[in-house]
């Protein structure tokens, strides 16, 4: 229990929170649809070239010389004293000729070191198990909750997971942001985040359920959220600050991941106080 007293009405507006949630979801799938997600060589196939030079470059003075080559950019990062990684969707040899030319024509003491293909069906494959793996990990969440706790506070757990992920989505559809492998860890990482901080809520409107009766479930609901209210502020913050400085200084390599990470910690600390719990009072007002 936080040793501050809070004492918030949160369900005075969760018909408008599970509005502004409902839209927001709506407008994900609808952007899904139509813009669809910017997929990095992970998913799409592409280039891996590998290079090493007597005096490397920054990583900034690489993706300049290959700008005009790749069209839709490329992921470039540093390996070992000397080396670089360039990664394009490109998965053509005329392109990785390309790329190497010019850098070589600016840099003299560059070398080919590695080269690798990654077809279309390999990222076709990933696409599919990333699907799957996802989808199993919501099965046993909902499993597991409904014995544990009961079966409409699974429904009302993974509810608010699906609504992260969605806007999530949302989120790298309408910006165009490149999806890389490490966005599919961070969307694993937000289903447990996100889970965590509703179950957590949800495990103390399990305490008080037994004065469900005498004080109505809006009620109860507001004293549980008002009790866990100091931990869920700890927890946000210190999760929500690291991600920024990600966000900040992380670079091109880590921002698939970082910015996946922004948007599914506000995401999912707003679903388990306003989507979990109101979904929960409106399941139980229904039932009475």
């Amino acid at each position: 229990m936080s040793v501050l007293n809070f004492n918030f009405d949160f369900m005075k507006i969760r018909k408008l929170a599970l509005t502004i949630s409902l839209v927001l979801v709506i407008a994900s799938i609808v952007l899904l649809l139509t813009r669809g997600l910017n997929l990095g060589i992970d998913f799409t196939g592409g280039n891996v070239i590998q290079l090493e030079f007597e005096k490397r470059p920054d990583v900034a003075e690489v993706r300049d010389v290959i700008s005009s080559i790749v069209a839709k950019g490329a992921m470039i990062q540093n390996f070992g004293e000397k080396g670089v990684i360039i990664r394009t969707n490109e998965d053509t040899e005329e392109s990785r000729e390309a790329v190497v030319k010019a850098l070589s024509a600016k840099y003299s003491d560059s070398k080919v070191t590695g080269f690798e293909k990654v077809g279309p069906v390999v990222g076709g494959e990933l696409r599919r198990q990333a699907i799957i793996g996802v989808t199993i990990a919501l099965i046993a969440i909902l499993i597991y909750i409904t014995l544990r706790f009961q079966f409409r506070f699974a429904v009302v757990s993974v509810v608010p997971l699906v609504h992260d992920v969605l806007i999530a989505l949302g989120f790298f559809s309408i910006t165009q942001m490149e999806i890389s492998s490490s966005f599919i860890a961070a969307i694993l990482t937000i289903v447990g985040y996100s889970l965590n901080n509703t179950i957590i809520i949800l495990d103390r409107v399990r305490e008080n359920w037994g004065t469900l009766s005498r004080k109505g479930i809006v009620n109860l609901v507001n004293e549980s959220l008002n009790q866990t209210l100091g931990r869920t502020i700890n927890t946000t913050l210190t999760t929500l600050f690291p991600v920024l400085a990600l966000c900040v200084w992380g670079g091109p390599v880590l921002a698939a991941f970082s910015y996946a990470m922004l948007v599914g910690i506000i995401a999912g600390t707003w679903s388990s106080m306003f989507v979990a719990t109101g979904l929960l009072c409106e399941w139980q007002g229904k039932k009475n």
